[in-house]
C-alpha cells in the first residue's frame, strides 16, 4: 500500500534544502505521495529510507518510452486492475512484425503502411505503432539489412528480436540511437542484453515461463543498471497468457512484489490464433502487441477495441459545442440538434452526409452523455438549448425558427418551444431514419 504525505514526512531527514524546496519538508512529502516526485531528489535520504520510499510513492508499473520522436510512444504506468476504478492511462503500442528473410520490398511496403494508414473513428486518428524486424535468418548481415530498409522507408518505433548478440550490434549501427526496444533477455544472455542495451540507452524485454523467473531477471538487469524492462511472460497458449498477465498486474498493482511492476510484452504473431490474442492482449493488460500485417477487418477491430478500452469510462469522447454545417446549406436549411456524445455526432453526421440534404448541426453541451442519459439526468434542457441558440448564432444563419431535436428529447419538446421562440420538430430516434424523415417532413 502507498504511503500518505504525513507518513512519509516522518521518514524525510528535515533538511532545509533546494530540492525539496521546503524548509520542513512538507511540501516534497506531499509530492512524493502524490507521485509527482521522486526520491533521488533528496541527498540527504540514506539508502534504506530510499528503498522504502521508492517501492511506496513510485507508479506500480514503471513506464517505459519506445521510440523517439514523434511516433515514440509510452507504456506502463498504469495504477489499477480494472478500467472502471479509475482509467487505463497508456494504450498498448501494436507493431508490424516483419523478418529479414523477407524482401527489401515487402518490408518497406509493411513499414509505409505502418507510416501512413490512419483509420479515422469518432473523431480520432488511430495507427499502428512500428515495426518488429525478427532475426529469422540468424544472420546478422541480414538482420542488419532488414533494419536498414525500415529505417529508410520511415522514422517509426521499433522492436528488434534476435537470439545473438553480434545479430543486435550490427542492427544497433542503423538504429541505436532511436530507443528501439530490444528483445530478449533470459537467465542466460542477460549481462550480454544488458550492456547492449546500456551502450544504446535502449528499452529491454526480459523473457521467462514463471513469475518466479522474470522476478530473478529484473532483478539482476536491475543489479547492471537496467531499469526500463518490458516482461514477456513467454505464453504457450492463450490460457496461459491470461494467468500469468492477471497474476502479474494484481501483484503489481497491490505493490506485492514490486519487482513485477513493469510493462508486458505478447508476441501474438506466435500464436495459432492471432486476432484473438491481439483482442485478449489489448484487454488484458498487454503492453507492446506484436503482430503480423493485418487484413482490413482485424486492424478496425484492434483499433477501435482499443480506443474503446483506453478510453476514461468516467469522461466520454466529447465533442466541441457549437454550429456544425453538413454540405452547404442556405439560409432554408435544416437545423437539427443534439449532444455532444461524440459516437452521437459522427453517427448522426454520417447519415446526414448520406441523405445529401445540406443542413446544420447544433451541437449542445451535454458533457459527453448521450440523448437518453443526458435527458435523465437534467444534462439537455430547453435553457441549454436557448442559451446554445443564442452563443453560437443560429438565428443569423437560417431565415426560418424551426428546430429538429432527437426522437429521445420529445418530452422536452414543448419547454423547448417555450423557452427559444422556435418551433420544435421531433425527429426519429435511430439516426439511420433521419435522411427519410427530412425528405419527407422538411418543407
Amino acid at each position: 500500500m502507498a504511503l500518505k504525505a504525513l507518513d512519509i514526512y516522518k521518514l524525510l531527514p528535515k533538511k532545509n534544502c533546494k530540492e525539496c524546496g521546503d524548509p520542513t519538508c512538507l511540501t516534497f512529502a506531499m509530492k512524493l505521495a502524490g507521485g509527482k516526485a521522486d526520491v533521488d531528489l533528496c541527498p540527504y535520504l540514506d539508502e534504506e529510507a530510499k528503498a522504502v520510499l521508492g517501492a511506496t510513492t513510485r507508479p506500480p508499473i514503471r513506464l517505459v518510452k519506445i521510440g523517439v520522436g514523434e511516433r515514440s510512444f509510452a507504456v506502463g504506468e498504469e495504477f489499477v486492475l480494472y478500467r472502471h476504478e479509475k482509467t487505463f492511462y497508456h494504450p498498448p503500442g501494436i507493431l508490424f512484425k516483419v523478418s529479414d528473410t523477407q524482401t527489401a520490398d515487402e518490408i518497406t511496403a509493411a513499414t509505409v503502411r505502418v507510416r501512413d494508414e490512419t483509420f479515422t473513428r469518432v473523431g480520432s486518428d488511430l495507427r499502428f505503432n512500428g515495426i518488429a524486424i525478427e532475426n529469422t535468418s540468424a544472420s546478422a548481415e541480414a538482420f542488419a539489412l532488414a533494419v536498414k530498409a525500415v529505417e529508410d522507408a520511415a522514422d517509426l518505433p521499433l522492436v528488434l528480436i534476435a537470439e545473438s548478440p553480434a545479430s543486435f550490434a550490427a542492427a544497433l549501427v542503423h538504429c541505436g540511437s532511436y530507443r528501439p526496444l530490444l528483445h530478449a533477455a533470459t537467465g542466460t544472455n542477460f549481462r550480454e542484453m544488458c550492456a547492449l542495451a546500456k551502450q544504446h540507452g535502449c528499452p529491454l524485454v526480459i523473457r521467462s515461463d514463471s513469475l518466479e523467473g522474470l522476478v530473478n531477471l529484473a532483478k539482476a538487469c536491475n543489479g547492471e543498471g537496467r531499469q526500463n524492462l518490458v516482461m514477456d511472460l513467454a505464453p504457450v497458449t492463450l490460457g496461459d497468457f491470461i494467468i500469468r498477465s492477471t497474476a502479474i498486474r494484481q501483484l503489481a498493482i497491490t505493490r506485492t512484489i514490486p519487482d513485477l511492476g513493469y510493462p508486458v510484452y505478447l508476441d501474438a504473431a506466435k500464436t495459432v490464433q492471432q486476432d484473438a490474442a491481439t483482442a485478449l492482449g489489448i484487454v488484458k493488460y498487454a503492453s507492446v502487441i506484436i503482430t503480423t500485417p493485418l487484413t482490413s477487418g482485424p486492424t478496425k477491430a484492434a483499433l477501435t477495441l482499443r480506443q474503446n478500452i483506453y478510453t476514461d469510462p468516467q469522461k466520454p469522447i466529447q465533442m466541441n459545442p457549437g454550429l456544425y454545417r453538413v454540405g452547404s446549406p442556405d439560409k432554408n436549411a435544416p437545423v437539427l440538434m443534439t449532444v455532444n456524445f461524440s459516437l452521437t455526432f459522427f453517427t448522426l453526421q454520417g447519415y446526414l452526409e448520406s441523405s445529401r440534404i445540406p443542413c446544420y448541426m447544433l451541437i449542445v453541451d451535454t458533457e459527453g452523455l448521450s440523448v437518453l442519459t443526458a435527458v435523465a439526468a437534467g444534462k439537455l434542457s430547453e435553457m441549454l438549448v436557448r442559451d446554445s441558440i443564442r452563443k453560437f448564432g443560429v438565428e443569423e444563419e437560417v431565415s426560418h425558427r424551426k428546430l429538429i431535436i432527437p426522437g429521445y428529447a420529445s418530452p422536452l419538446s414543448g419547454r423547448i418551444e417555450e423557452a427559444t421562440g422556435w418551433k420544435v420538430m421531433v425527429g426519429p430516434r435511430d439516426a439511420a431514419e433521419i435522411g427519410e424523415y427530412l425528405h419527407e417532413e422538411w418543407k
